[in-house]
């Protein structure tokens, strides 16, 4: 293991990532035949209390019903929070029902790393009473302060012996709250929580993990979303969430590589492989020194483009 880096974790490609009450089956429906790399059955915020308990069957009989590998979706289950009576049920019933169905659970409102190892119990339980041969995976929302403050601590649990966790999510409108900010945006602040945003993602890539940013509230303004995306993705991030089907092909298209970005990186690769075979390990490429280090910026543009590719070919 390099004491440098972690190696990243099972990849997946999670650019977009359409959130659905789970409580709507006409919502889920529809969005197992989105563009979406990720779907998103929520049973938390979406869900109204008295209708937590049917958002569980409806989400349990979607997981069956739908063919959601022939439809190219990674498909998570947003359970409750670590502080709600309904998690355990979540949890339990969901992954004991239709477990094979479920690629990840995403926990909302992580603030120690108590909360992540509790719900991994829990699966480990399911997992043995269902029979379940498949290892389902973890997703933590960064979203109070004090998630913010353990982040390091929550993203270490990666390195831990089959670990299942793969990435975080930055949850602005809660974290907007728990800090008392005074605005009632959601998502159209991120620059009031750049400093936070760069310490989740740090944090992220730290330890291998995918960093995902979370919902733009206003769906009537596509620009904003695609500006608040390409704030996140110019950082880092390799996904952003979408709260309405019109957000989806706005996430895929600002956290996919242009043809430009592409075109140069693989100038950069091959401007490396002809100067390393003579010995030398910089060059100059269109009037910039490139080296070691931008051939590793290159690679992460030339890997997330064949991803891409390979979806769209089937």
């Amino acid at each position: 293991m390099s004491t440098s880096e972690f190696s990243p974790v099972l990849f997946r490609l999670q650019r977009s990532e359409l959130a659905v009450p789970g409580s709507n089956p006409g919502m889920i429906e529809k969005a197992a035949g989105s563009e979406a790399d990720c779907v998103l059955l929520d049973c938390e915020d979406s869900v109204a209390p008295d209708q937590k308990s049917q958002a569980r069957c409806t989400i349990i009989s979607a997981l069956h019903e739908i063919d959601w590998k022939e439809a190219g979706k990674t498909v998570s289950v947003r359970i409750n929070g670590p502080e709600s009576t309904h998690m355990e049920r979540d949890v339990g019933r969901i992954i004991e029902k239709a477990g094979y169905h479920v690629d990840t659970l995403l926990i909302p409102k992580v603030g120690i790393p108590k909360h992540v190892h509790a719900v991994d119990g829990l699966i480990s339980v399911a997992e043995l009473a269902a029979g379940i041969t498949h290892r389902i995976g973890l997703e933590c929302m960064i979203e109070t302060a004090l998630g913010l403050v353990n982040v390091e601590a929550i993203a270490g649990l990666s390195y831990m012996p089959r670990s299942r966790l793969e990435a975080l999510h930055f949850g602005v409108a809660d974290f907007s709250a728990s800090c008392q900010s005074r605005t009632l945006e959601i998502g159209e602040t991120d620059h009031f929580w750049h400093p936070s945003l760069q310490r989740m993602l740090v944090a992220c890539r730290a330890y291998g993990l995918r960093a995902i940013d979370g919902p733009y509230a206003d769906i009537t303004n596509p620009q904003g979303y695609i500006n608040a995306a390409k704030g996140v993705a110019a950082m880092g991030f390799e996904g952003k969430w979408a709260i309405h089907p019109g957000q989806v092909k706005l996430a895929n298209q600002v956290m996919s590589p242009t043809d430009a970005e592409v075109e140069q990186a693989q100038k950069i690769l091959n401007a490396l492989d002809q100067v390393q075979s003579s010995g030398q390990g910089a060059v100059s490429l269109d009037g910039k020194m490139i080296d070691a280090a931008s051939g590793k910026m290159a690679a992460n543009i030339i890997n997330k483009s064949l991803a891409i590719a390979e979806k769209a070919s089937g």
